[in-house]
Formats: structure tokens, sequence, C-alpha cells
């Protein structure tokens, strides 16, 4: 069953993602080589709790820690370990907050330091095929037509599209109706209407689509072993037209700042 949201309850949850935006923002100074993904679910734990909300993640299905760390083959849901992030590593870091009883959760994968051009057009097209999800959450439009737009990009570059993880309805649970799968075919699935949020989030592979769980429980790698890209939003159907109550803007003003700092 799909909970549709009224005016104020979309407000709330504004504020929710736009904490997670301003944790990413922050975090996104922190992501450089020799940066400890666990000292980043700490900064990120306390920068929540500071803001009159709860990590979201933390506990939620048992999960062990605040944030998602996922770096290089690893597609999402890792855990942040010890291990300092190396020169050339991306890293997807997903965070939920639960705030006003509202859940917030977006994504974003951030390059570590100089990356190669394979992987920086990876990432490009990941962000390219989210926006273009996006302008298809139009009322009227079905869910069928979000997810082809997401495969229909990523495929034409030549990348796998995960099929195993999906995108999802957003409220006050952290997972609720509709599934927003990244394939399908337009015209399909439940019909987009006003009142709807949903977590947008492509989960684009350089090579195989096929992915493996580990042992741990949690982390899904890809099969092949080769980089994956990941980008989240939380939209809203307002008056028949998308609105993102997410932003990377905080995230984008942190790395031109970095590099204005670096040049």
């Amino acid at each position: 069953m799909i909970h549709y949201k009224n005016t104020a309850e979309i407000e709330l949850m504004r504020e929710s993602a736009l904490l997670v935006s301003k944790t990413l923002g922050m975090l996104a100074e922190q992501v450089k080589p020799g940066a400890n993904p666990l000292d980043l679910d700490k900064k990120a734990d306390e920068f929540i709790r500071d803001h009159d909300a709860v990590p979201g993640f933390l506990g939620l299905y048992d999960y062990p820690k605040s944030i998602i760390t996922s770096v290089n083959e690893q597609v999402v849901h890792g855990i942040p370990t010890s291990r300092p992030l190396e020169e050339g590593d991306v890293v997807g870091i997903d965070i939920g907050v639960l705030k006003n009883d509202f859940y917030g959760d977006h994504a974003y994968t951030f390059a570590v330091g100089e990356i190669s051009e394979p992987v920086k057009d990876l990432l490009r097209v990941t962000k390219e095929s989210l926006y273009l999800a996006i302008d298809q959450l139009v009322a009227g439009k079905r869910i069928g037509d979000v997810s082809f737009a997401v495969q229909e990009h990523a495929e034409r570059h030549g990348y796998g599209v995960v099929r195993e993880l999906v995108g999802h309805g957003l409220g006050r649970k952290m997972h609720e109706s509709p599934e927003v799968p990244n394939f399908g075919k337009r015209g399909r699935g439940s019909k987009i209407k006003d009142g709807l949020v949903v977590a947008i989030e492509p989960m684009i592979n350089m090579g195989t689509r096929r992915v493996i769980q580990l042992d741990d429980g949690w982390t899904i790698v890809t099969a092949d072993k080769q980089p994956s890209a990941h980008f989240e939003h939380d939209v809203a159907v307002v008056n028949g037209k998308p609105e993102i109550l997410s932003t990377f803007s905080y995230i984008e003003e942190a790395l031109e700042k970095m590099n204005a700092v670096m040049v």
C-alpha cells in the first residue's frame, strides 16, 4: 500500500532529507586519501544527533553502524571499517536520518583523490541517470517510466544495471511502497500521483550487472570486482511534478572549496 503525503508531511520530509544533505556535505571535506571510514561514521553520528535527529540506519534490520560506506567494487551496504581510503578509490556514502517522525535517505559516490577517467565516466553517467529518472516522476506516468530512464541511459553507455536492489517509497518508515527498480518498461508499474515520495537510487556497475553478498550479511559487491557507483535523491510529486527534497549542493560547495585549496 502506498502512503501518499500531504503538504505538511512533505515539508517535514524535506527537513529530514536536507539534514542528510548537510551531513554528506560535512563529510565531503573529510573524504580524502587516508580517511578512516570508522571516523566518518562517528562524525556523521555526532552531526545528526547535534541536529535533533537520530541516525536512520543504526539498528535498522540490525545494521551495526550509522552510515554506509561502499568502496570500489562494493555496490551498497558496505559497513565502515578501519581500512583507510586510498588515492584512486571511490566510496559511496549512504545516510539515513529520522527527524520529526520522518526519514530522509540519500547517497553520493565520492572520488578519493584523483581517479581514472573511466571511473569518472561511470560516476557521471550514474548521476545523469538519476536526474533523467527524476524527470519521469510526473503524475499520470508510471514507475516503469522512471525505471526505464535509468536503464536506458546506463546500458547505452555499456554499464551493468543492478537488478537485486531497488529504490523505494519513503516516509514514516525507511522502506515503503512502491519499489522503484532501476530497470523496467515504460507504462508499467504503479501510477504516479501527487503526494508520492520516493528515494530514487541508481546502482550502476562498470562491468557485469551481477552482484554477490559477502559473508558479513550486508556488503554487496560486483561479481567481476569492477567499480560501482550509487547516487540517490528523495523526491516528492507536488502539483503533478517532481520536487527534489534532498540536494547535492552542500557536497558540491565542499568539493569546490577543497579543489580551490589544492590549486
